[in-house]
């Protein structure tokens, strides 16, 4: 017998889990619904270190089927030098970047190509802004998969060379993340093809909710009181909040209705900030997004209006922050950690900041910052405000005369 199903989030109507994504009663979204069995903290002792430690938790029916290149599990990092710097006795880094191919899209990517094994397909795809390209490539080179990347032509070039370098079929779009994402859909649905963020959405986020088990497991199965979490699809910031459900409702954790979610998005490309702060329940999409976090430029939010919900629901706060803030906060992070982000992670590190100036979080909160992607992705952008060495003479008295 399955372990899971789909569920409707509007209306609730219950399919079996199949190739489906959208309600045919409502057309509201599917999600996984998962009949669990009894779970300890013991199950996960002595579990490989990676989100697969949580099978049980995960919708993939036979562990045959998963497809796996050893990502999660990454650390949770104390940052007690950042944290002076800014106030915080309890300030953590949940640090993605150092995933496979160097995201958290690792894991949303692995749980949904596991699934498109499972479910027998052949090829697989996603529309992406860089991140996800890459993930979905390399889950695919290692599951023998075809694949077909839809991106924006204008993304960082590190991240087009990985994607092809996996073997990618990549179509660069001139246009943006959302019309690269209605391709997408288009052709996946008319040749049969898994878009992993797409058509294989309700499987694809689960792996994100895995960034919730590994910060409660990490934090001896404690909630944290503070989350900061950068928002692009919103699609991450909601499985996080379902994966601390989760561990609440198998027992693992205590209530965690008191934890605070908190949404960055970077100025240019801020459509649940701009909702939030006008106490509306209508995301408006942006026609054309522009700024340095290029891998949250989606203007037209899948899940915002989902966010929004979440941030009602946890007592939480959106923030947004500009290109000059975003890539301060980068350099911030890497001189007080050794922790070298990309934007998107500058922009949780700048809006955690400014919640600190606002007095949204207290000194002696336990606060988990989500870095999500590396910085030699995006090198070109940060070097922007870096100054560009000198090439010096090999000579010992000229070279020394700048060495204090």
């Amino acid at each position: 017998m399955a372990r899971t199903s789909l569920q409707c989030r509007e209306c609730k109507k219950e399919y079996p889990s199949t190739f489906k994504y959208i309600c045919d009663e409502c057309f509201g979204p599917l999600d996984v619904k998962y009949d669990f069995p009894t779970i300890t903290k013991d199950t996960f002792t002595n579990r490989e270190n990676t989100y697969w430690r949580y099978f049980e938790l995960l919708p993939i029916e036979d562990k045959k089927n998963i497809v796996s290149i050893d990502a999660g599990f990454t650390p949770l990092t104390k940052a007690e030098n950042l944290g002076k710097a800014l106030g915080l006795n309890n300030l953590y880094i949940k640090n993605d970047s150092v995933n496979p191919t160097y995201s958290f899209k690792d894991r949303p990517a692995g749980v949904a190509i596991s699934k498109a094994k499972e479910f027998g397909l052949t090829a697989v795809g996603c529309a992406s802004t860089g991140n996800l390209a890459s993930a979905t490539a390399a889950h695919a080179a290692k599951g023998g998969f075809a694949c077909h990347v839809f991106a924006p032509s204008n993304i960082e070039m590190p991240k087009i060379a990985q994607a092809l370098s996996y073997g990618a079929n990549y179509i660069a779009v001139d246009g943006t993340y959302d019309d690269a994402n209605r391709i997408a859909a288009q052709i996946g649905d008319s040749k049969g093809i898994g878009i992993v963020n797409i058509n294989m959405r309700s499987h694809y986020v689960e792996g994100s909710k895995t960034l919730g088990y590994e910060v409660a497991e990490q934090l001896d199965w404690q909630v944290p009181d503070q989350l900061i979490v950068p928002v692009g699809s919103g699609a991450m910031l909601n499985a996080i909040c379902k994966g601390f459900e989760e561990l609440q409702t198998v027992n693992l954790l205590d209530d965690v209705s008191n934890m605070h979610m908190i949404a960055a998005q970077p100025h240019g490309c801020a459509p649940v900030v701009d909702a939030f702060k006008k106490n509306s329940k209508e995301v408006i999409p942006v026609e054309s997004p522009d700024t340095v976090a290029k891998s949250l430029a989606i203007g037209d939010p899948g899940d915002g209006r989902y966010v929004l919900k979440r941030l009602a629901q946890y007592n939480g706060f959106a923030e947004e922050c500009n290109n000059q803030e975003i890539l301060d906060a980068i350099i911030l992070l890497a001189k007080t950690e050794g922790i070298f982000t990309e934007p998107a992670g500058g922009v949780s590190i700048s809006v955690l900041q400014k919640m600190v100036e606002q007095g949204k979080i207290d000194k002696n909160d336990k606060v988990v910052c989500y870095v999500t992607g590396n910085g030699l992705k995006a090198t070109e952008s940060i070097m922007s405000i870096l100054k560009k060495p000198e090439t010096m003479k090999a000579e010992i008295s000229e070279i020394a005369a700048v060495v204090g």
